[in-house]
């Protein structure tokens, strides 16, 4: 049965913007304050008050578009979206209903066996958010924060071209890293600052048209969307197998149970009654805006892993790993700006520095050496007065002590630098070969494996100092003559 039919899914992402100000007023936005703390008169929709647009929302629209490819709509102009709710406190909702800031665009995604698939855009829009409905603090009551009202949202709208809840995983993670590149938003779907609502319907496998969808809500997590998407794929089916019709309606998402639930028949957009906004002039993009935008763009995450690979020389997989969180990126381009090997650059900061990160639960901009402080533990290895060992195992966690002292001064302080003279090391070498006379014999008859037993213990009795490629060559000529 399942194999008969397909799934067809749209995604609607609600994006909050890292403005300071809300969409249409001057109240500040804060996440975690007290509630109905950041509220205002405009905010509330009280008689008399008007709307002023946040420039910043068009300009973060704007950058938007021009990274997915979309055109850019010249004359913006905005619509009441009119519906009753509580956290909703002036009965409608500022958007644009005709006129949306962006039309088309695509945006690549890679899915887990590595093969790309393009999802294409109808549209981004601009849009003021409601309130928020809590119902698990008071046994009795519904409370309202009205904190989050008003506050700016870009709205972007697919086709319906995924198939599966994998894709759209794929989709919403290339959204966020998108737009944490761009810093128009932190994408947090924790804080609500990354929203998805999904549109799923199917059919058999071949047909063109498309049957009736529903819409899935409450999905506050990546994985949550793939699982919904499962679900709601199964239930459908498993609905036609008994004869029933598919509804189109929304409906609620329970993770705890792993299940949709009715909520509300569908709306269309005539039950909304979108009529113009009367206190808000249409909004002109020009020529200086565009070009503006163009040239504030940053590198974008695709853009990197194609230099990353092309010519700095990485592994596809390192190069995803480093674009993966543009602080890492960035810190990695700090880097190889004065320590150019870029593999080595790479390395340290995919195992290390990340192990260090993880262990400790902090983010990048917490970490307590600078890019120079790695780029001279790094030239210190290549000059080989400390070895890799050293550098990773001693001399880096003392930095990421918070120590002031460079990475030489720690390494000449705790007697690290490498010894790169044959006579210094030949004292070890003797004690070594002493140690296992038997061993001497068995290498000398052919066992050559046990040159590793050899070089553990010089590097033990030099505390690590030994140059492992002279240690190396001196114990063959010692136990080859």
């Amino acid at each position: 049965m399942h194999d008969k039919y397909e799934a067809v899914i749209g995604l609607e992402v609600h994006l909050q913007l890292k403005t300071k100000s809300k969409a249409y007023s001057s109240d500040p936005v804060t996440y975690g304050e007290q509630p109905n703390s950041q509220i205002s008169p405009i905010s509330l929709g009280h008689p008399g008050t008007l709307p002023r647009m946040n420039t910043q929302v068009i300009d973060s629209a704007i950058r938007l578009g021009m990274a997915l490819g979309c055109d850019i709509r010249r004359v913006n102009e905005f619509a009441r979206k009119n519906y009753f709710y509580p956290d909703l406190p002036k009965g409608y909702q500022i958007t644009q209903d005709k006129t949306p800031i962006c039309n088309g665009g695509e945006l690549k995604v890679t899915l887990a066996d590595g093969s790309e698939k393009t999802i294409e855009l109808t549209r981004i829009h601009m849009e003021e958010d409601a309130g928020k409905s809590l119902h698990d603090l008071d046994p009795f009551n519904s409370l309202i924060d009205l904190n989050r009202a008003g506050t700016a949202l870009l709205e972007i709208v697919t086709e319906p071209d995924f198939r599966t809840g994998e894709e759209a995983y794929a989709y919403l993670t290339e959204i966020r890293r998108l737009v944490r590149y761009l810093d128009i938003s932190d994408g947090n779907m924790e804080e609500g600052s990354l929203r998805c609502d999904v549109n799923i319907s199917i059919r058999p496998h071949g047909q063109k048209e498309l049957n009736t969808r529903v819409e899935v809500k409450n999905l506050n997590s990546f994985r949550n969307v793939q699982k919904a998407i499962d679900f709601e794929f199964n239930r459908q089916i498993a609905s036609l197998a008994k004869g029933e019709r598919i509804h189109q309606e929304t409906r609620n998402y329970d993770a705890a149970q792993d299940i949709t639930i009715p909520l509300r028949s569908k709306e269309d957009a005539h039950d909304y009654r979108y009529f113009p906004e009367p206190d808000l002039q249409p909004v002109i993009v020009d020529d200086q805006k565009i070009q503006k935008a163009k040239a504030e763009m940053p590198s974008l995450p695709w853009e990197r892993l194609e230099n990353y690979t092309t010519n700095l020389g990485l592994s596809r997989y390192d190069a995803a790993v480093l674009t993966e969180d543009k602080g890492m990126s960035d810190f990695f381009e700090s880097i190889v700006k004065d320590y150019p090997d870029a593999k080595a650059v790479a390395n340290i900061l995919n195992t290390q520095v990340r192990s260090h990160l993880n262990e400790r639960s902090i983010s990048l901009s917490e970490y307590p050496v600078s890019a120079k402080g790695l780029a001279s533990l790094l030239l210190l290895i290549k000059e080989g007065k400390v070895s890799h060992s050293i550098a990773a195992q001693k001399i880096l966690p003392e930095m990421e002590k918070g120590s002031e002292l460079s990475p030489l001064q720690i390494a000449e302080e705790n007697n690290w630098i490498q010894e790169s003279n044959s006579d210094s090391l030949t004292p070890f070498i003797e004690k070594a070969l002493s140690m296992y006379p038997e061993k001497v014999e068995e290498y000398k008859n052919g066992k050559k494996g046990l040159l590793g037993l050899f070089m553990g213990e010089v590097m033990k009795l030099s505390k690590g100092t030994a140059d492992p490629k002279l240690c190396s060559k001196l114990l063959k000529e010692k136990l080859e003559n």
